[in-house]
């Protein structure tokens, strides 16, 4: 049966890889446009142990389990020196898309190795530990299909919630660089506070339950993901 640890076995190896590979996307970036500093700090590696932050990554997440919250936490954010890049404004924007576009790009490769897999017939029950997972026709568990599954969905929501335009999230950059120069200015003053931002809303909506994600980022995971679900049926039936 898929059990606690069997989910912890799918969703850890899955965010990590998520993780990883958006915080190479912005360093490898970030060298193309001139910025060599991730590389010069060995950040350029697929070796999660170096993108792992002891607070955002261990303690934060942690403990908003063990208070019952929800689950939010942050890797070692790739080092960018936006006045090394050939042009700092449009340089940081590019950076800043490069992480989610990398999850989207994996959430495609994750959709057409779901499709190789076989998805025809396939549903979703709920495992004896509460957990949602894909199962054949019979009834028969489909732990790789399951997996995958999991890898898209996890990509697509980091992809998305990194492209929300709040500080410090990527779609914030992105933001920045479309702004006229005397809004940038203050715009980059906010971005300092970012985090104490971000914290302060995930806190207020779990005190207050204002439900802030599922109006915004999760109706936008699911139309999205309706679009990869697509694509995996579409290689199933070819």
């Amino acid at each position: 049966m898929f059990d606690t640890l069997s989910f912890a076995l799918v969703f850890i190896p899955c965010l990590v890889i998520a993780i990883v590979f958006h915080e190479v996307a912005h360093g490898w970036a970030a060298k193309a446009l001139g910025d060599p500093t991730a590389s010069e700090r060995g950040r350029l590696t697929l070796n999660p142990i170096r993108h792992v932050d002891p607070v955002g990554t261990l303690l934060v997440p942690g403990g908003l389990l063990l208070l019952g919250a929800p689950a939010f936490g942050w890797a070692k954010p790739v080092p960018v020196n936006k006045w090394r890049l050939n042009n700092p404004r449009f340089g940081m924007m590019a950076v800043a898309a490069a992480g989610p576009l990398s999850n989207f790009v994996l959430a495609f490769v994750g959709a057409v190795l779901l499709g190789l897999f076989g998805t025809l017939g396939a549903g979703f029950a709920e495992s004896a530990a509460g957990f949602p997972m894909l199962v054949g026709p019979q009834g028969e568990p489909l732990p790789a299909a399951t997996g995958l599954y999991f890898f898209i969905l996890i990509n697509v929501f980091l992809g998305l919630f990194n492209l929300l335009p709040i500080p410090p999230f990527d779609g914030s950059h992105i933001v920045g660089g479309l702004l006229p120069r005397p809004l940038r200015a203050q715009w980059e003053k906010i971005q300092r506070f970012g985090m104490v931002l971000i914290l302060g809303v995930i806190g207020f909506s779990w005190i207050f339950g204002t439900g802030w994600m599922e109006a915004t980022v999760l109706p936008l995971v699911a139309e999205v993901m309706s679009y990869y679900e697509g694509l995996a049926n579409a290689i199933a039936l070819a």
